[in-house]
């Protein structure tokens, strides 16, 4: 399978560069996979599409200021991207430029509030960092630190919190899981008081949110791994719903692989701290998941195979297409796809 197969035109005025007013009236396609339908609705509706039984599995990691500039002992500019914490004060990071921060660089960043020594340049490029400092880290990281915003977006953000979902809550991610950017709280309440169950799991999104497929084959492809962890309490409620069988609903593509990650084949999944590199594409067999909630997806990208094997690549390229006729607004900050 060819990595070319997964592309698709997209204009430049297409792509979001801010989030809308209200997060739950960006626009929602809806794709039912039996019928083989699009519809076009407001995310707001999504209640409308959800049953009593069902359970939504969102991922409440909470993205961390990881972007900081920092300068060497020599003066010149330095930029870390902070991706995954490996233990205590040590951190996998993007560096620029990277051909000049080697292994015992010492970077200062705050006027002296954050010091960093480069311990090791691990495969792929990424250095793992220590860091030294006085206090809380992520109280020094909200001081000086930037929201790590994709490439694609060249406009300020003029408040943080938009880059958060409502529900955000353990410091992690290198960028946001953009799916459940949409909903709000009153959207959320409603959800429940229907019937349908609110489960979550963890996983801080790194490095393979940023890396592009560079094989020509989609096999060859290999995916960073990714630390995440799923509590009893939701456990319980994810299972039970497959038991009485009803639909387990991820919001986005990080719950759906936290789920195909640790689901036995019947679909059943057990409490789990573990990384993942699972790489979903056409051919996959989904054993826990039935339905999904996400984005609009850059071409060629990993996230666009995962949908394409939910709702097969035909369909997906399609809505796609749709998608760009009716000028929706794509990537982090775009509107919505529920496949169902």
């Amino acid at each position: 399978m060819k990595v070319s197969e997964f592309n698709y035109e997209l204009q430049e005025e297409l792509i979001a560069q801010t989030p809308i007013e209200k997060r739950d009236e960006s626009r929602l396609m809806v794709l039912d996979r039996s019928k083989q339908t699009i519809e076009h609705k407001t995310f707001k509706d999504i209640i409308d599409y959800l049953e009593p039984g069902d359970c939504l599995v969102r991922n409440n990691t909470k993205v961390i200021p990881a972007r900081i500039y920092g300068k060497k002992e020599t003066g010149a500019k330095v930029e870390f991207l902070l991706l995954k914490n490996i233990e205590g004060d040590i951190w996998e990071s993007i560096v620029r430029p990277g051909n000049k921060l080697h292994v015992g660089t010492k970077v200062i960043f705050g006027d002296g509030l954050l010091t960093a020594e480069i311990l090791e340049i691990m495969p792929g490029g990424t250095r793992k960092v220590k860091f030294s400092y006085q206090g809380i880290f992520n109280e020094i990281l909200d001081k000086i630190g930037l929201m790590p915003l994709p490439p694609y977006i060249h406009e300020e953000l003029k408040d943080n919190d938009r880059y958060q979902t409502v529900y955000a809550k353990y410091n992690g991610s290198a960028a946001a899981p953009t799916a459940g950017l949409h909903f709000t709280p009153e959207l959320l309440k409603k959800i429940e008081e229907k019937g349908v169950k609110i489960a979550n799991v963890t996983l801080h999104v790194g490095i393979g949110t940023f890396r592009p497929v560079k094989e020509e084959n989609v096999e060859n492809h290999e995916m960073h791994t990714e630390h995440f962890y799923i509590k009893q309490e939701d456990v319980d409620k994810i299972n039970e719903t497959k038991k009485q069988g009803k639909r387990v609903i991820a919001v986005g593509t990080t719950s759906c692989r936290v789920l195909e990650t640790i689901a036995d084949e019947n679909g059943l999944v057990k409490e789990t701290e573990a990384d993942t590199s699972i790489f979903i594409y056409p051919g996959y067999q989904f054993k826990c998941l039935d339905a999904l909630i996400t984005n609009f997806h850059l071409p060629q990208s990993t996230l666009l195979m995962l949908v394409s094997a939910l709702a097969g690549k035909d369909y997906i390229m399609k809505a796609y297409h749709e998608a760009v006729k009716e000028k929706y607004r794509f990537f982090s900050f775009g509107d919505a796809m529920f496949i169902q």
